[in-house]
């Protein structure tokens, strides 16, 4: 089942993706192939851009890192030259020009690897973050800190609702390893200081509230993995009070239909947990777009099957008759290489 909608001029997709979710919702079809990707280093071949064209997603989601612009001088140099080298890809900009598209960012459009609150050029990155997605004037996210973002589309029994957060702006400094390089403990290990946080206390009251308005379908995109498990790198894990503390909103919230969308590992994984009081939780992460980590060899005791390490793009295809959600992962060819499909009760708390 496949509901297209509508192409647009650039300016119409600009104005009509980023203006508040209640507006985008009004008169749209509901969302049944969404695509998302991460990690497109622009000075580098994006030849995927022609797979996801031709899958002819509803919607796109760039899930961060959607350029590599790291930089260290007020002027974001680095990051403004890695914008305009995006705006000179084919595909990237025909995607961009033709499909309605949600942006979130990651570290590399942040502006520094894994940084996170004290990075002290933020604010410039934001800047040239909302002008690059053509972020109206009146948009939301240009009045308060941080990018996370909201949208509701689709009709009463049909909606979706895309919750983008912002896992860079507030975010407190990670605990380093004491053993660099040793599996598991790559770069960072976990910290249960109660002081730290992931989203900031103003995002986690958005988050809460957010989860509390009425759709069908959540998908929550975090650029950080959330249930992943065995590694050192960036994750949620690295709070372990935080990430329990995101269980406890869905459960609280009383939440359903939640799956979770991430990036910025370089290779593509799916993943199942249930916590504690909830019901199965999956997450699809998808990376990179072209910066692929080949070499990965970690443990995955919560993933669904082995890593896909090569290029490829995340699909959400929801069957609003049969109840179900298919999650893969899809090569430059578009072929589905990794996949689950969740049923509609699987997602809904016990009565």
């Amino acid at each position: 089942m496949v509901i297209m909608l509508k192409r647009r001029t650039l300016a119409h997709l600009a104005a009509a993706s980023l203006v508040p979710g209640a507006a985008l919702a009004q008169g749209r079809p509901p969302l049944s192939r969404i695509a998302f990707g991460s990690c497109a280093e622009q000075r580098r071949p994006q030849p995927i851009w022609n797979a996801i064209l031709a899958y002819q997603p509803d919607l796109f989601i760039f899930a961060g890192d959607n350029v590599y612009g790291d930089f260290a001088t007020a002027d974001a140099a680095g990051l403004k030259q890695a914008y305009d080298g995006a705006r000179h890809i084919a595909g990237y900009t025909r995607l961009v020009e033709t499909v309605p598209n949600l942006a979130i960012w990651d570290d590399h459009d942040y502006g520094l690897n894994d940084g996170g609150a004290d990075f002290a050029h933020k604010s410039v990155a934001k800047d040239e973050f909302l002008k690059f997605w053509n972020a109206p004037a009146d948009d939301a996210r240009r009045q308060r800190e941080g990018i996370y973002d909201s949208r509701i589309i689709g009709p009463a029994g049909m909606r979706v609702q895309i919750l983008l957060l912002d896992t860079r702006w507030f975010r407190s400094p990670l605990k380093p390893t004491d053993q660099r390089d040793a599996p598991g403990k790559e770069r960072y290990v976990p910290d249960t200081d109660p002081a730290k946080t992931m989203l900031g206390d103003t995002q986690w009251a958005w988050l809460a509230a957010e989860l509390r308005k009425p759709a069908e379908v959540r998908l929550i995109v975090s650029t950080i993995q959330v249930l992943a498990e065995g590694h050192g790198w960036e994750r949620w894990g690295n709070f372990p009070l935080e990430r329990q503390k995101l269980f406890d909103t869905v459960r609280e919230s009383g939440a359903n239909g939640v799956v979770f969308l991430s990036g910025d590992r370089h290779f593509g994984a799916l993943y199942r947990e249930t916590p504690v009081g909830g019901y199965p939780l999956h997450e699809i992460t998808s990376s990179g777009l072209n910066v692929i980590y080949w070499a990965v060899k970690e443990p995955g005791p919560n993933r669904l099957g082995a890593v896909y390490a090569t290029a490829n793009f995340g699909t959400v295809e929801i069957d609003w008759w049969d109840r179900s959600i298919q999650l893969a992962l899809r090569d430059e060819g578009g072929n589905a290489r990794r996949s689950v499909t969740i049923k509609a009760d699987e997602l809904v708390f016990a009565k």
